[in-house]
């Protein structure tokens, strides 16, 4: 074999998203694509907003010396800054630049984040269901993510938190907003989450960090609380791209932010500095640095994504699926209507309709659906959505 036993193992944990594209490739040339409803990605339809689009097209026609050169690893100095002032105010944390990197997107972000933290054998918990790219991201820096199942409302199960809680354990990852769940963590879970890590590390004697991969912050619903994680635990960094909240997932543009007081934070900024540089993202794209500069506070019409999000909630508890209202994000994880979620998903995909199986998050028996897709797709799937049930129940 060409590829490692690892990477074909890796392979094969984490294909079940690109399964069902490629079965949607399949079943669209099949029936025609009007005929097919691909809930299974991730992948915004809606455009970014005007501020956006108008300072790109700034940013472009800037004609001045050394736009397009290198620059400090860490990215341009004003757009830090300018970050640093809007993430101050959102997260009750005096922040300056010196404590943010810019980083091709929030997977740049982990990645620089867990090479810096990580020695071989460390452990990073991470809450079930996940966005499984995490375990892989451990793995490439020598650690090892640990899965602790939450609740059945998918909120934070501290017990399960203790117990995973070791010698080994250098980080612990937040998603909140939630993918696959939509669920957002309250203030009290989080409260009681930094208590949990503090008490561990100063039995401990070290550091438990907590990472916040928030890319979807800015996308929550019927004015529900979304608390930075700054504000409530030193040794924390917070991650987040603007995939979702400016819908750029194609420019790969984001940031991480080290707590001012996080425990060596002087030298974990320059190790996130120099891991940019070693895993060859190098720095973020210059032109997209400069955008995100000039469009602090500007966010999707998130209003879009609530009114498809009360379309779907209605007609799959009329139907009869036991879901969790999303309070943010983009999906819903249902629980299978029988034990074995990828036999279910085969039956909906019958019915043309296409999600992603639960195990792919690491919770077997739900299953994934995307709704940031045209209402026409949203829409059309439901007689899908009711036969697949019928069929089962």
């Amino acid at each position: 074999m060409a590829i490692s036993e690892k990477v074909s193992g890796f392979m094969e944990k984490s294909s079940w998203i690109r399964k069902m594209f490629e079965e949607g490739i399949r079943l669209k040339k099949e029936f025609g694509e009007e005929n097919i409803f691909d809930l299974s990605l991730g992948n915004p339809v809606i455009e970014p907003p005007e501020e956006v689009q108008n300072a790109l097209m700034e940013a472009a026609r800037d004609k001045s010396p050394g736009m397009h050169r290198y620059m400090p690893n860490a990215g341009f100095q004003d757009v830090r800054e300018a970050i640093a002032k809007t993430l101050s105010e959102e997260s009750n944390t005096t922040l300056a630049a010196d404590d943010l990197v810019m980083v091709c997107g929030a997977a740049g972000g982990l990645n620089i984040t867990l090479k810096t933290l990580l020695d071989s054998g460390d452990e990073v918990v991470i809450f079930a269901p996940y966005f499984v790219e995490y375990l892989f991201y451990a793995d490439n820096h020598g650690g090892k993510a640990v899965p602790v199942k939450t609740n059945d409302d998918f909120s934070l199960n501290f017990e399960n938190l203790k117990n995973a809680l070791n010698e080994k354990t250098k980080a612990v990852i937040i998603n909140s907003p939630n993918n696959p769940t939509g669920v957002v963590y309250s203030r009290e879970e989080l409260e009681k989450l930094a208590e949990i890590l503090r008490e561990h590390s100063e039995k401990s004697k070290k550091p438990v960090y907590l990472i916040s991969d928030d890319p979807y912050k800015k996308i929550a619903f019927d004015g529900v609380e979304v608390v930075n994680i700054l504000e409530l635990y030193e040794n924390s960094i917070y991650i987040t791209s603007h995939s979702k909240d400016i819908a750029l997932p194609g420019e790969r543009i984001g940031f991480a932010a080290v707590h001012p007081k996080c425990k060596d934070a002087e030298n974990l900024m320059a190790g996130l500095i120099f891991s940019n540089r070693v895993l060859g993202f190098v720095n973020a794209p210059a032109l997209i640095q400069r955008v995100v500069k000039n469009v602090q506070g500007v966010t999707v019409d998130v209003e879009q994504y609530r009114k498809k999000r009360d379309f779907l909630y209605k007609e799959l508890t009329r139907i009869g699926y036991d879901v969790v209202k999303p309070q943010g994000a983009f999906y819903f994880f249902p629980r299978s209507p029988i034990d074995d979620e990828v036999e279910f998903v085969k039956k909906l995909a019958e019915k043309k309709v296409l999600v992603v199986p639960g195990r792919g998050f690491g919770c077997p028996g739900y299953f994934r659906i995307s709704y940031c897709l045209p209402d026409s797709v949203i829409e059309g799937s439901i007689a899908g959505f009711e036969s697949a049930f019928k069929a089962c129940s």
